[in-house]
């Protein structure tokens, strides 16, 4: 890519400015909350996570805590100490049957593979959903809980807390604000590398543990677990400790799918939003070759999306571990450990969390970024709790989060079936690859269902 040299101004900005996208809009909803009620809301997952999304939301004032459950019983007896009144719970779905119809919303910090098993009762009663990242474990169930969101027209938000934060938002303005022209073309890398791997690069990458095979060996559950209901859905196995505690079981297959469903929530999320992309036409993944069992440490995937309105079609790249941009090995960009790198056809934005720039620097020295026109929430989590009472939308409600969640699920199915998929979204097939299916969608364990 070679960018223009004409120099940028505050004036070029504010001149060719198109109308940003703030907050995904919902469905009005027919179940708000009064402002002067507060919330009753059930936490199901009170640990990690969840004990951190239980205090967030109790420390609004905002919020009686009706419920909680969690497999293990020291999360589940913390998080009772500190609200007694509570209604205590093992099993979600007892919870749901003893007072789901009592609640206003629920708060899902489970592991990946129960997301869509612990949401969707409370969409089906109508209930207000905040479930944290990824929205579900595959894409089936992704689709699913999409459209029961859909006719449910209740406030709903995945759990992508950046999403909120005002350098997210200043980037989503200048890239839709035409700073750097169009683009067509964009890289996203996270230096993590947790999943298969050698031994040897496990230790050098701080990987939590190494493991390259399913074990043989059984252990006993700790007594303050209930491995089965932990289990959920995913096929029955014994319990070991390379899959608990968490995040351990997200390398597995049966449990979760890798940095690339985790960290992609987040990080492919901006590009996702600034961009206005859905569903790609196609998917190709590299990387060693795909384990059974395992999800990689280190792998690529290059999506290729359509034109959408005036805007030309979209090569997106995601690098995880080792893998990263060739800008960015020849040192033509920053070599920020983690970024996203938008290229258009007047320049290049590069982003990290905290920071943003705009590239080539003798183009835009000088360049000062207007006011935001739409300053981002108080929080994620308020922004979910205003959208409760009826007061605006979210930013990343189930409408917006279903599509960028499916498009990440394909990144890994591209990467488990060796081949170049081509997506019909519509009909939620690889035209080109029927063996792909299995990685689609999956039967739940007796005793557990989304219908």
């Amino acid at each position: 890519m070679q960018p223009q040299k004409k120099p940028s101004t505050r004036r070029d900005f504010l001149s060719t400015a198109i109308a940003v996208t703030s907050a995904i809009a919902i469905p009005r909803q027919s179940n708000a909350i009064s402002p002067n009620d507060k919330i009753k809301l059930a936490f199901i997952g009170v640990g990690g996570r969840g004990g951190s999304n239980l205090r967030t939301l109790a420390s609004t004032n905002q919020v009686d805590v009706a419920a909680i459950c969690d497999v293990d019983s020291r999360f589940l007896d913390n998080a009772s100490e500190l609200f007694p009144a509570a209604a205590k719970f093992r099993d979600f779905r007892k919870l749901y049957d003893a007072v789901g119809k009592d609640l206003d919303g629920v708060v899902v910090s489970t592991a990946e593979h129960t997301h869509a098993y612990a949401t969707m009762p409370a969409l089906k009663l109508g209930k207000h959903v905040y479930c944290e990242k990824p929205l579900a474990y595959n894409v089936a169930e992704t689709r699913k809980i999409t459209l029961a969101a859909k006719e449910a027209k209740v406030a709903t938000q995945m759990g992508t807390q950046i999403h909120a934060g005002a350098n997210y938002h200043r980037v989503v303005e200048l890239i839709q604000s035409g700073v750097i022209g169009a683009v067509s073309e964009v890289h996203v890398w996270v230096s993590r590398a947790w999943g298969l791997q050698s031994e040897a690069d496990a230790k050098a990458n701080n990987d939590r543990l190494f493991v390259d095979r399913r074990p043989n060996d059984v252990m006993t559950p700790p007594e303050f677990l209930d491995w089965d209901l932990w289990l959920g859905p995913a096929p029955e196995r014994p319990f070991h400790e390379v899959y608990f505690p968490g995040p351990n079981w997200y390398r597995w297959w049966d449990f979760g799918n890798g940095t690339m469903s985790d960290l992609g929530s987040h990080w492919n999320d901006l590009p996702f939003w600034a961009l206005n992309l859905d569903a790609p036409r196609s998917v190709e993944a590299f990387g060693p070759p795909a384990h059974p069992e395992i999800a990689p440490a280190s792998m690529s995937a290059v999506y290729e999306y359509g034109p959408r309105g005036n805007q030309p079609a979209v090569q997106l790249t995601w690098y995880q571990g080792s893998h990263k941009p060739e800008l960015w090995k020849k040192g033509v960009v920053p070599q920020w450990g983690n970024g996203v790198l938008f290229v258009g056809s007047k320049g290049m934005l590069i982003y990290d969390k905290g920071k943003y720039q705009l590239l080539p620097e003798d183009q835009f020295a000088g360049f000062e970024a207007p006011t935001l026109r739409n300053p981002p929430p108080a929080g994620h989590h308020q922004e979910w709790l205003a959208a409760c009472r009826g007061e605006g939308s979210t930013g990343s409600p189930f409408s917006y989060a279903g599509p960028l969640t499916e498009a990440n699920h394909l990144g890994n199915v591209a990467f488990r079936v060796g081949k170049k998929i081509e997506w019909d979204a519509k009909n939620m097939q690889c035209k080109n690859c029927p063996e792909a299916q299995p990685y689609l969608e999956r039967t739940p364990r007796n005793g557990w269902s989304l219908d």
